[in-house]
């Protein structure tokens, strides 16, 4: 599909200041144990990664964020920390480490890292240490509570489904783990571990790093009363409040957690150039706004997840972009995320149709937010068809029994193994992921010989140049990266018409989307010229605007 590009410089109005970094920037998530496999032992690693970091730059990101690379056992490949300040060998070094940092540096990239605050590994020495005695003085580190009887101290459930509690037969008491059993949680009332992951923080802070993604952060504590979470009829829903039978009164969102966030945010404020902190949050949409603070005190930025379950039609999106604007008004920024590591791949969500995911890259790229994407997602990789039996993904492995058809229903991703298949770079063995001397941690998903980089890179009508272009225009234009919005009204326009106009200064766009089987032929626009198109018939004439189906466009005025 050939499309059409023009780039014209930004209107003239400027603002007083520049913008902090974070809002105007466009963040690409690099999962390393799936990026590039540098030494051919069948997982990806750092150099890898710093061998393809040309590829982030050259498709027009500017901040990555990393999962984690940290040292532990990968059960949870990355999120089980045994050591917050060692670099997981398999990965590689420590100044293998401090030079991506430097390489993202020198090509202009902002580095962000995931940072896990909520729990450990269970072989974390602070955790062997905790769980040696009752009398331990790393007792207190975690969540201890004597059962009642032989049932758990009460009834709170992990993520995942079944009892948070784990019992430990040597000192007779049961540890809380809030995701998966080998992730005991962190006690942060404990003055002394807040004290000391703020200074982890600060440790990578000093490394470089520009920012942290933060893991699980609406629950880093928990109620100090440990009072039963109270009854619910449902079993699963995508904000992972109401489900599993109970609301997570006492273990998701406490007052703490706001409090916390706003204390987080004085350590990032103690580093120069500006640090960034990005929340994993679930819950109600509004009560996630408080881990910004009433005056921006808090982080900077949360995860919105309502995307996840994206449809592909204009009302959906109506929906979505006028509930942000109404909840997260400037100066506040929301973000717009299709997936991630956790959650099935773009494409797969729109029934495999790249004209829809180029309708959704449109939308991303050009609503006022920052945009977060998942590797992969450039190209069109989607989701593999690896069974639950056959699962690496501890999650996958307790679901097994569970039918994905449930879980796509729920919006909950059973499997996470289909999502985190090796990056497809090129046709050659293992789609460019090593030389092929060593099978991948994950097989390559069957479609690498037709869906890779290498192929769509000099591609004008492949995803890839979408991505390209799109992040090129929003790059050069302000009213894209800094500016207003405001959706146009949707009672006097076609059913399956998305209409929003983006100002910055004294420069206008309009962005246009069918979602629709049908061209739409729209009049009375005060549109211009045409800026971008998603397909070259597209037009835009005395007043009247001409869509085919499934596209989308930029117009100037």
């Amino acid at each position: 599909m050939k499309q059409t590009k023009t780039v014209k410089r930004a209107g003239k109005g400027k603002r007083a200041e520049r913008p902090s970094w974070w809002k105007t920037t466009t963040i690409y998530q690099v999962y390393p144990r799936s990026f590039m496999d540098s030494n051919n032992d069948g997982i990806g690693d750092i150099n890898g990664i710093i061998s393809r970091l040309d590829h982030i730059k050259e498709t027009g990101f500017e901040t990555i964020w990393f999962s984690p690379l940290y040292a532990g056992p990968q059960q949870d490949f990355g999120y089980d920390i045994s050591d917050y300040c060692a670099i997981a060998p398999e990965y590689g070094t420590m100044k293998d480490a401090e030079r991506l940092i430097a390489e993202a540096h020198r090509r202009g990239l902002k580095v962000v890292f995931d940072m896990v605050l909520d729990h450990t590994s269970d072989q974390h020495p602070w955790f062997l240490e905790s769980r040696s005695g009752r009398n331990s003085p790393r007792r207190d580190w975690y969540l201890w509570r004597t059962g009642r009887g032989n049932r758990p101290p009460n009834n709170w459930k992990c993520i995942t489904g079944s009892s948070g509690w784990q019992y430990d037969g040597g000192t007779g008491e049961w540890y809380f783990a809030n995701f998966l059993k080998f992730q005991p949680d962190l006690n942060l009332r404990n003055p002394q571990v807040k004290k000391t992951m703020f200074d982890i923080c600060r440790y990578w802070f000093r490394k470089g790093v520009d920012g942290f993604r933060l893991d699980l952060f609406h629950a880093v504590f928990k109620d100090a009363e440990f009072r039963d979470n109270p009854r619910s009829c449902r079993y699963l829903s995508p904000d992972l409040y109401d489900m599993f039978f109970q609301k997570k009164k006492y273990t998701m969102n406490l007052p703490e957690n706001f409090e916390f966030a706003r204390d987080l945010r004085r350590v990032a404020d103690e580093f120069s150039p500006e640090r960034y902190l990005l929340g994993e949050v679930f819950g109600d949409i509004g009560v996630k706004r408080r881990y910004l603070g009433d005056h921006g005190e808090g982080i900077h930025q949360i995860f919105l997840f309502e995307l996840l379950r994206v449809r592909a039609t204009a009302r959906f999106f109506r929906g979505i972009i006028g509930r942000y604007e109404e909840l997260y008004p400037a100066p506040v920024l929301p973000t717009y995320v299709y997936g991630n590591h956790d959650q099935s791949r773009t494409l797969t969500k729109v029934g495999h149709d790249l004209r829809k995911a180029r309708l959704l890259a449109l939308v991303q790229f050009t609503v006022r937010g920052v945009p977060v994407t998942y590797y992969g997602e450039e190209i069109g990789m989607r989701d593999a068809r690896i069974p639950p039996r056959h699962a690496l993904d501890p999650q996958g492995r307790k679901y097994s029994l569970v039918p994905k058809w449930a879980g796509d229903l729920a919006g909950f991703c059973i499997n996470r193994d289909n999502c985190r298949t090796p990056m497809q770079w090129d046709e050659g063995p293992n789609g460019g992921f090593n030389d092929g001397s060593a099978a991948p941690w994950l097989p390559v998903n069957g479609d690498y010989r037709t869906v890779n980089v290498s192929r769509q890179r000099g591609d004008p009508g492949s995803l890839l140049a979408t991505y390209r272009d799109l992040l090129g225009v929003r790059k050069s234009h302000g009213a894209l990266h800094s500016g207003d919005l405001q959706l146009m009204g949707d009672t006097d326009l076609p059913a399956d018409l998305l209409a929003y106009r983006r100002t910055f200064g004294d420069e206008a766009l309009a962005v246009l989307v069918n979602f629709g089987k049908r061209e739409l032929r729209v009049p009375g626009l005060r549109c211009g010229g045409i800026l971008y198109s998603t397909d070259s018939g597209n037009m835009s004439r005395n007043g009247e605007v001409r869509l085919g189906p499934l596209s989308g466009m930029i117009l100037e005025g």
